[in-house]
């Protein structure tokens, strides 16, 4: 009888568990998508190269993967204590009807079970879906075609860890359900939606100074940010601490304050107070603001982390792969460093292997490095890392770059530094400067290292670079040989810019989520109790269009306050934040505020059209 009642009940009730249903199958979905991150394409392929990169990722992944799990914990406690403040009369009736409380709690652990079980069913699949795209969109990073490793597959492992996280917080709140019905007298059940919180008035003087006091912590916050920067404010304590604390404090604040500063606000401008409902919605929600200010003030916290995190990594990946286009400007550079005793002819070297460089190689170049002579160049420079090139072969590796050749009169210096100013000559010559000097004068210096370098032909990149590591390295035996690739140092780049990545957006949907299921279920339970004064509002004679139109401006007004300031705090933040990633490298700011902003749109847009739509329902159905 019960499990059929409870089948009834969820099913009856769809409307008020749907939010909470939508919120648990993303957090099923979220946290089995990147804990399935082992058995996706792109981390198989860099497993398969023996990338160290990949055991950082997945040990990482399991610890954040418990910080997750807390929050999701906390949030399903919170979407469950309103759904149970919505249901209190309904449990009030059962016990009427005589059941017992302990039947009572019996059918509330039956339906959060069923209600899990749905959830755990709808995430996993939509799991697997979305482990498969964020599979092709990994793999269409990468300069090469990996098609072949782009499958649909299920992760026993992920999903067990996912059953098992989720099991225990479905099985915490089943428990607490049961203790907060036994708990509960039945007068408090029948008359719990009848409870309204009390409006206890502000002096205005007293909101305006709470305002005024949170514009200047904000601001005293934004200083010690933005002059001693977020690397140093993080590393050192006594600047953190600081910082945060005025950022919360300040926050806070602004919230507390609006529930007297804007209704003095608007009663000052009479046109606007009494038009159409304007009075019944901003007392309605500022009768909320009392008591919601330290929701709210979560909510704003937790959307400045979703936006400063997903941008912050998108960021740091287009900066990680400018640096890669920098370091590897031909597929494979072998360095032979004993050139200066024993040159190798590495074409011939490969024809007695069986490789064909005419077939294979769309374009190889040799080239010959020699060490500084200030009595001959005329540069004074101390240090070894100073290379000599001859002007030809300059010009030569620049061709193949598509870059312009050296025309400023000879010798001439490239130092270590901005790759604008100096292109690379070579793949995985990170730390040297060069001597561009006339063809001739290279017969009165000495030979340092012999560097071949080339591109590879065709579309199997990858299978052509086995098979000619597989014949130079064994040169090794005779010269030493020094090879890096460009594939070699795209995985080891890419590895670092998974792990800022999956990262980046693990945390930033998690706290997105977060924040918009806890506004969804605030405006859902204020809608339910609202029904009965959207009622008397007919009979006063309000038209419908007013009615819904109210509804809809009381979610809008929960939902773009915190978004507002979160985007303030986020601006100031990401200014911070991509100091430290400008440093680096080059960052494309632009384009990832356009796509976390595209992110933040999907994600919290749509709870926002789902609430409204769902409270517009209930003040229709008053």
């Amino acid at each position: 009888m019960f499990s059929k009642l409870a089948v009834r009940n969820v099913v009856r009730s769809f409307r008020d568990y749907g939010v909470y249903l939508l919120t648990l199958t993303f957090g099923v979905c979220l946290f089995y998508t990147f804990n399935s991150l082992d058995g996706q394409g792109a981390m198989i392929y860099l497993a398969k190269n023996g990338n160290p990169i990949v055991d950082a990722i997945m040990i990482l992944m399991d610890v954040f993967s418990v910080v997750v799990a807390v929050v999701l914990a906390c949030l399903i406690l919170y979407a469950n204590r309103f759904l149970l403040r919505r249901r209190k009369r309904e449990l009030g009736t059962y016990l009427i009807l005589g059941l017992s409380q302990g039947q009572v709690s019996r059918l509330l652990f039956l339906e959060t079970g069923l209600i899990g079980l749905i959830s755990l069913l709808a995430g996993l699949v939509l799991g697997v879906l979305a482990s498969f795209g964020m599979s092709a969109l990994t793999l269409s990073m990468f300069e090469m075609d990996l098609s072949g490793m782009l499958a649909l597959n299920f992760s026993p492992r992920a999903a067990g860890k996912t059953v098992l996280y989720f099991g225990v917080i479905f099985l915490l709140v089943m428990a607490l359900s049961g203790i907060q019905v036994s708990k509960s007298r039945l007068i408090d059940l029948i008359h719990g939606e009848r409870k309204n919180e009390i409006l206890k008035p502000r002096p205005l003087s007293v909101a305006v100074i709470q305002f005024v006091l949170g514009i200047v912590c904000l601001l005293a916050a934004y200083a010690i940010l933005l002059f001693f920067g977020m690397a140093l404010a993080v590393a050192v304590p006594f600047l953190c601490f600081p910082m945060l604390g005025l950022g919360t404090l300040g926050t806070l604040l602004i919230f507390r304050s609006l529930s007297g500063f804007v209704m003095k606000f608007v009663q000052s401008n009479p046109g606007v107070y009494f038009k159409n409902l304007n009075v019944f919605t901003l007392r309605q929600w500022i009768s909320k603001v009392h008591t919601t200010y330290l929701a709210q003030t979560v909510v704003c916290i937790l959307l400045l982390l979703a936006i400063g995190i997903t941008a912050s990594s998108l960021g740091l990946n287009s900066t990680l792969s400018s640096m890669t286009d920098g370091e590897a400007p031909f597929d494979i550079t072998v360095q032979n460093q004993s050139g200066d005793t024993q040159t190798v002819n590495f074409d011939a070297a490969l024809r007695e292997g069986g490789f064909d460089p005419g077939e294979r190689l769309a374009w190889s170049y040799d080239t010959m490095l020699y060490y500084n002579d200030t009595e001959v160049t005329g540069i004074d420079w101390d240090l070894g890392a100073l290379s000599v090139i001859r002007v030809s072969d300059y010009n030569a590796l620049m061709a193949r770059q598509g870059r312009s050749a050296c025309t400023d009169p000879l010798p001439v210096l490239l130092e270590e530094g901005d790759r604008q100013k100096q292109p690379p000559l070579i793949t995985g010559n990170l730390a040297l400067s060069y001597l561009i000097v006339p063809d001739e004068m290279v017969q009165q210096l000495e030979p340092r290292r012999q560097v071949w370098s080339a591109d590879y032909a065709g579309e199997e990149k990858l299978e052509t670079e086995e098979q000619l590591l597989a014949i130079v390295r064994p040169l090794n035996q005779q010269v030493a040989i020094r090879v890096e690739t460009r594939l070699s140092i795209y995985g080891d780049m890419m590895g670092n810019k998974f792990l800022a990545l999956f990262l980046g957006l693990y945390l930033g949907f998690t706290f997105l989520l977060a924040a918009t299921a806890v506004l969804a279920l605030q405006q859902l339970s204020q809608a339910a109790d609202n029904t009965g004064r959207y009622a008397i509002l007919r009979r006063l004679g309000a038209e419908e269009r007013q009615v819904s139109r109210s509804a809809t401006q009381q979610v809008a007004l929960a939902f773009f306050l915190p978004l507002a300031l979160a985007l303030v705090h986020s601006v100031v933040g990401m200014k911070a934040a991509n100091d430290i990633i400008f440093s680096v490298g080059k960052v494309d700011s632009a384009a990832s505020s356009l796509i976390t902003a595209g992110l933040i749109l999907v994600v919290y847009g749509g709870y926002f059209l789902a609430t409204s739509m769902a409270c517009r329902r209930m003040a229709k159905n008053a």
